[in-house]
């Protein structure tokens, strides 16, 4: 991973290429971020750095987070991230990162959380099929068959059951950053990223190379 950044998904827009095409954006608001801790593998064994984004009064961080704050001299932020950069030697405690850190052109791979559908069965869910909905039928929209009878004699490992949907961790990639606007921190980046409006994500260097 080249470079990373944390931001908030702002929502999605559209704009036009000089030839008219449109393209589907999402803005992001990426940064300001503030390199709290710089770790090596001299004194932690692995090359990363924590980065903090999001401004919180000082009543309303805990202890521990406060005095991991102090320690560095750096504000308070709400969160707290680290990434593994494969250079961190240009990262000091107390260094600011905007968006200006990714280029239009670049691939980026966006994670964030999913949006929470709450509790829903397996069509919803799985796209499963319902049976027929006819009088006599005692199946609708059932989960079906849970498995075999004699051998395992349990559910499988991983069926698709009713349950919570959403609200998981989502890793988006290959997508490209379409425009950079330093100055109010924004990314639009091509098509859509996990989470709703307003939530945090991370935007990072693509891991695969896009074609």
């Amino acid at each position: 991973m080249k470079k990373a950044i944390i931001g908030k998904k702002i929502g999605m827009t559209q704009i036009f290429k000089e030839d008219g095409t449109v393209v589907p954006v999402t803005v992001v608001e990426a940064g300001p971020c503030t390199v709290v801790q710089k770790k090596t593998v001299e004194t932690d064994g692995y090359d990363a750095v924590q980065l903090a984004f999001g401004d919180i009064k000082e009543k309303n961080v805990t202890k521990p987070v406060k005095g991991h704050f102090d320690k560095y001299g750096v504000k308070y932020a709400r969160i707290l991230r680290e990434f593994r950069l494969d250079d961190c030697s240009a990262l000091e405690p107390g260094q600011e990162l905007k968006a200006d850190v990714f280029e239009v052109g670049d691939h980026v791979d966006v994670s964030g959380r999913s949006k929470g559908k709450g509790y829903a069965g397996a069509i919803k869910r799985w796209g499963q099929q319902r049976g027929p909905m006819a009088h006599g039928s005692k199946y609708h929209r059932s989960a079906g068959s849970m498995g075999a009878s004699a051998y395992p004699s349990r559910v499988p490992k991983d069926k698709h059951m009713a349950g919570q949907m959403g609200n998981k961790n989502v890793t988006t990639l290959n997508l490209e950053v379409v425009s950079v606007d330093a100055e109010n921190n924004l990314l639009l980046i091509k098509g859509a990223i996990p989470g709703p409006k307003g939530s945090v994500v991370s935007v990072k260097s693509s891991v695969k190379v896009a074609k």
